[in-house]
């Protein structure tokens, strides 16, 4: 079994952006999912620092320090791009304008719940940004994050013991090792990377799985 790599991983969540859609990708492993995303879409990506219509990261030499994303990266901005205050931005966000947004995450509940903004450790920097505003005023929240930390611990828990950034938000998890759908009858395996089988998946993950019919999966 081979896992996922980041940008095989970014390319994975790109294939699920639809058509026409307004999408915020948030800080860190997240923005990658800009520099795939399929060419014969139409897709706006927004940033909560004011951006709109920014496109993917520019070439080596090419880096505009004006033009960043909400993680202070330099990004480009497709023809039609706007610019405007920080305010407008969040409301956007808080009123629901964003179709799909992709966050990372510490942990991901079986109901859904997000912890991303902090670890509730003593000397942890909390960094909750517009995490919370995305979390409930996207119609989808895509986590996209590696299935365990480096210690082995499962990021996927039946509750979080991290401080929540919002309650049964997340739709679905994209993991170095698999696609899960948070549904109502429970985490649903869409894919899995090959080698991978069910029993071994599930004993790396700390919330009880439910494997999907043969032809919904992969």
């Amino acid at each position: 079994m081979q896992k996922m790599s980041r940008d095989a991983m970014a390319k994975r969540v790109a294939q699920d952006i639809h058509e026409g859609a307004y999408v915020n990708l948030g800080i860190g492993l997240p923005t990658m999912v800009a520099n795939y995303l399929p060419a014969d879409r139409e897709i706006f990506l927004h940033s909560e620092n004011g951006l709109l219509g920014m496109g993917p990261a520019p070439a080596p030499g090419e880096e505009d320090e004006d033009l960043i994303n909400a993680g202070k990266q330099p990004v480009t901005l497709l023809t039609g791009g706007a610019y405007f205050h920080h305010g407008d931005s969040f409301a956007m966000m808080r009123g629901g304008h964003l179709d799909i947004c992709v966050l990372g995450a510490f942990q991901v509940s079986a109901t859904g719940d997000l912890a991303n903004w902090h670890t509730g450790a003593p000397d942890a920097i909390p960094a909750v940004g517009g995490a919370m505003d995305l979390a409930i005023g996207a119609r989808q929240v895509f986590v996209m994050t590696d299935h365990q930390t480096k210690s082995g611990e499962s990021k996927i828990v039946e509750q979080c013991s991290y401080p929540l950034t919002g309650i049964g938000c997340v739709n679905r998890i994209y993991t170095d090792l698999a696609v899960i759908d948070v549904t109502s009858d429970g985490l649903v395996v869409r894919e899995m990377v090959e080698g991978l089988t069910f029993e071994e998946l599930q004993r790396r993950t700390a919330a009880p799985l439910i494997a999907a019919p043969k032809e919904d999966s992969k």
